[in-house]
């Protein structure tokens, strides 16, 4: 299923109306998933290398993989369809570096990568320099946007950000979990809303196993407005993705 541009709740009371994706058969599912998931995946110890959206990727250990983790590589898609010329981006949690890849190919005259992950940092090093854009796309490890100066500098921020609250066991698993109450992730709107340049946006990837409701506040606290910009359904969850505007 794929939707496009209509507006929608800023609290994401529309999408919670859809099921129970917090009940008990889906928090199991989840953690089956999880498991597998963070064992075979995000925890391995090798580097590999894959194709996504179009790009060749080196993806070191503890970096999400966009082969397996298919949000990064709808988010790069989605991006294809936007005109970024001239424009400023910061690419928050970067891992791999897609989403900053798919932006420099969009236009973008500049793109910041970031991730705290330094593995997923230098990930996106190589990957800007190995797919020929190197020269516009600059990586930085660092926790969101805490280390820039607080005044407008981005006409695009983009972010797909854990989706789901817990404790992370270790480097590996920060990728899929954000803390109790999403404590990893709870500043990137307010920081954001800051850094980003008048009629500027963020685009924003959160799952339908998310918490919406703790999401919707956090978007609302920091002054945006919220539209359903892509969704996509597979499996047993939908990616949904927000463009979001300072009111």
């Amino acid at each position: 299923m794929n939707r496009t541009s209509r507006s929608v709740d800023s609290d994401f009371t529309v999408l919670n109306r859809r099921g129970t994706p917090h009940g008990p058969f889906r928090r199991l599912l989840r953690h089956i998933i999880h498991f597998f998931s963070y064992h075979l995946i995000l925890s391995r110890q090798s580097i590999r290398t894959t194709r996504a959206a179009g790009f060749r990727l080196r993806v070191r250990p503890t970096v999400f993989h966009p082969r397996f983790f298919l949000s990064s590589e709808y988010f790069a898609k989605f991006l294809d369809g936007l005109d970024l010329s001239g424009k400023s981006v910061a690419d928050i949690g970067t891992g791999s570096g897609i989403l900053a890849l798919a932006a420099a190919r969009a236009g973008a005259a500049e793109v910041l990568a970031l991730d705290i992950n330094p593995h997923a940092a230098l990930s996106a090093l190589e990957n800007a320099q190995a797919n020929g854009f190197g020269d516009r796309v600059n990586v930085a490890c660092m926790n969101l946007l805490a280390a820039l100066p607080v005044r407008p500098l981005f006409d695009v921020i983009l972010s797909s950000p854990p989706k789901h609250a817990g404790e992370p066991r270790d480097l590996a698993d920060r990728g899929w979990h954000a803390g109790p109450q999403y404590r990893d992730v709870a500043a990137l709107f307010k920081q954001a809303s800051e850094r980003l340049k008048p009629n500027g946006c963020l685009y924003v990837m959160v799952s339908s196993d998310s918490d919406l409701d703790l999401f919707g506040r956090l978007i609302d606290e920091a002054g945006f407005r919220a539209r359903l910009a892509y969704e996509r359904s597979f499996y047993i969850e939908s990616m949904i993705l927000y463009e979001l505007r300072v009111r």
